[in-house]
């Protein structure tokens, strides 16, 4: 009898398990219909703002002898559709249509991925290799409006452009390369304006590092391609001494284990001597075969490059110094930064032609 009992007890949970997984499978179909049909809307409203834009660009070229048709077409056009269509079809929405089918005019190169947020804010960048890198990493990484929004206002691109050339930036965000260094993901300076703390003279480093750990999301996307979190407060024994790494990362592209300590204070030769350490601990105790190098980065409020390049060996590659910023940069400091890179490598173009 109690066999019997047993018997039907297993089979009942056996149904219940079975009935649990279908109803698990249908959820995922359910989830997965909504969001395709979400992204086949967004994409219908942008194929029809294309549509649109190349109606009036059309029209407008019939009268193209007339320097104000294109003016008074749109606002004519935006007067009769507005009232009955919403604020959709303004004025405004009708010039960027135009501009969209200007800037994207082959119907079969627009990307299904992207929604018409994110073709507003591709259209307004006029540098066609900045506006294609924005595009092919919104679709590599399936950014958001806010989320490409965030990177084109963080500079992100300029930012790559201060360590690397543009064909080495494009070719990787073309998947026609995986990174192979350091410098070409980590980008300096990082834009942490996701933390959201309070400016003031000073911080703890605990306070930004529990920043970095409620926004740990945020923050990998912003240290790159292929991050991975590994330890936070990682503790490491050295005979009778104990210390404590930041933080622990894990670069699947480039196959190594990065450590990164922070620092809000002025950058010493010291900090440098302890991150190598730590980054000597992992390689020799951490790092597994066929794993790369493990790659230091000190994330400091401020740096000094002159004291990185005299403390590092000369063919140091994997101890980087990186500066944070809480806020989001202005185009004018980054285009600053650049002009002093160009300025430096110029200057080393020179010197080199003259020893020669």
């Amino acid at each position: 009898m109690k066999q019997s009992v047993d018997l039907a007890d297993d089979n009942t949970k056996k149904t219940m398990t079975a009935v649990k997984q279908v109803i698990s499978d249908i959820r995922t179909i359910i989830d997965d219909a909504q969001q395709e049909a979400v992204r086949s809307v967004d994409f219908c409203r942008v194929q029809m703002y294309w549509h649109i834009g190349q109606r009036i660009f059309v029209e407008e070229q019939q009268g193209k002898d007339r320097a104000d048709y294109g003016s008074y077409l749109i606002e004519n056009i935006s007067k009769q559709l507005e009232p009955q269509y919403g604020s959709g079809f303004g004025r405004r929405q009708l010039e960027r249509a135009r501009l969209f089918y200007r800037t994207y005019p082959i119907a079969s190169a627009l990307r299904t991925q992207l929604n018409w947020m994110q073709y507003r804010l591709l259209i307004s960048i006029q540098d066609k290799d900045k506006r294609e890198y924005y595009e092919s990493e919104a679709v590599n990484n399936a950014w958001t409006g806010r989320e490409m929004e965030r990177q084109i206002n963080s500079q992100l691109y300029e930012r790559l452009l201060l360590s690397n050339d543009k064909d080495a930036v494009l070719a990787v965000a073309r998947r026609e390369r995986i990174p192979e260094t350091p410098q070409e993901i980590v980008k300096d300076p990082m834009v942490l304006e996701f933390l959201g703390l309070e400016r003031r003279s000073e911080y703890y480093e605990s306070d930004l590092e529990s920043g970095i750990i409620s926004h740990l999301e945020q923050f990998l996307m912003e240290m790159g391609h292929g991050f991975l979190f590994n330890a936070r407060q990682k503790r490491i024994l050295i005979e009778d001494d104990e210390f404590f790494v930041d933080l622990v990362l894990y670069n699947r592209l480039l196959r190594c284990f990065v450590i990164i300590e922070i620092k809000t204070g002025k950058l010493t030769h010291q900090d440098l001597g302890q991150l190598q350490m730590y980054v000597n601990y992992f390689d020799r105790c951490e790092r597994i075969e066929g794993e790369n190098p493990t790659i230091g980065i000190l994330l400091c409020a401020e740096k000094n490059d002159t004291l990185v390049k005299m403390t590092l060996p000369e063919k140091n590659n994997t101890i980087l110094a990186s500066k944070y910023q809480l806020y989001l940069p202005t185009q004018q400091q980054l285009k600053d930064e650049v002009d002093v890179v160009i300025r430096d490598f110029e200057n080393r173009s020179r010197t080199n032609k003259t020893e020669e």
